[in-house]
């Protein structure tokens, strides 16, 4: 794909121009290099898919997206601008959200009031006229609930609204965690393992639901995932990581023939 203009998929979705690029990132934690000097882009409207195996350093790299860990070489670009050290809320107001390989939910809140907190980052009252529910406070959380009332619908949980999340299946909670980070209208949005621990049933639901927050939506998305059938089938773009470097990028076909990326996966060399 070409930087700058914009492409039709095969199914006829556009992918932009780059939205984030990361360049030559380097992460230490004392003295183990988590990722070694990797660059790849993410375009505007693609699926772009993280892979490689436990340990390759796909979570630190997402962490390094996020806010969560700061690279100690290279630099991070968003929206065309040099990103500078930023804490996780601040990168989320920039319009990055995500989910977390372990549900990061509150259990005894209702599924409405899980998804709300996702608003938080937009939200402009001030804390006192918030607490007593009063004026703009008042009319501002109004509107919000629409917003998440129209994601509830979207991802098909209208039944569980009320109910506390720490009664919910496995599936559900992933599910409820997908519609919160939905909730801040994101430009970018991570997951991290989406399709971990679910049955087919489930994976086929999630996958659907993250096509159509692709394509109604028209959200740019970043996935981690294990599943290499999903990857294959979700994904426009893959990177391939192996012991914190680079092996791989390009469509799903290319990697899929990649020698690198076999010998990663399946540990044998080939001709």
């Amino acid at each position: 794909m070409n930087a700058m203009s914009p492409e039709v998929t095969a199914d006829g979705r556009k992918i932009g121009p780059v939205l984030m690029e990361m360049k030559s990132i380097t992460l230490r934690f004392g003295g183990v290099k988590a990722i070694t000097d990797i660059s790849f882009d993410i375009r505007e409207g693609e699926i772009r898919a993280i892979i490689g195996p436990n340990g390759a350093g796909k979570s630190s790299m997402l962490n390094v997206i996020s806010g969560f860990y700061v690279p100690q070489e290279g630099e991070v670009w968003f929206r065309g601008a040099r990103r500078p050290q930023m804490k996780p809320y601040q990168v989320a107001r920039q319009g990055i959200a995500r989910t977390f390989q372990n549900i990061a939910l509150f259990d005894g809140m209702s599924v409405l009031d899980n998804i709300m907190t996702g608003r938080l980052t937009l939200m402009r009252s001030g804390l006192l006229s918030q607490a007593i529910w009063w004026g703009s406070a008042e009319k501002e959380e109004t509107a919000h609930r629409e917003k998440v009332e129209k994601i509830i619908d979207f991802l098909e949980i209208q039944n569980i609204r009320k109910t506390p999340v720490g009664r919910l299946p496995y599936g559900l909670k992933k599910r409820v965690e997908l519609a919160r980070a939905l909730a801040a209208e994101p430009k970018l949005l991570l997951l991290d393992e989406p399709m971990a621990g679910m049955n087919v049933e489930e994976k086929e639901d999630m996958c659907r639901f993250i096509l159509d927050v692709n394509d109604e939506f028209g959200t740019t998305i970043a996935l981690i995932e294990h599943d290499m059938g999903v990857v294959m089938d979700l994904s426009d773009r893959v990177v391939v990581m192996d012991y914190g470097k680079k092996i791989g990028d390009g469509t799903p076909d290319a990697v899929r023939r990649n020698p690198d990326v076999i010998n990663a996966y399946l540990g044998v060399a080939h001709e």
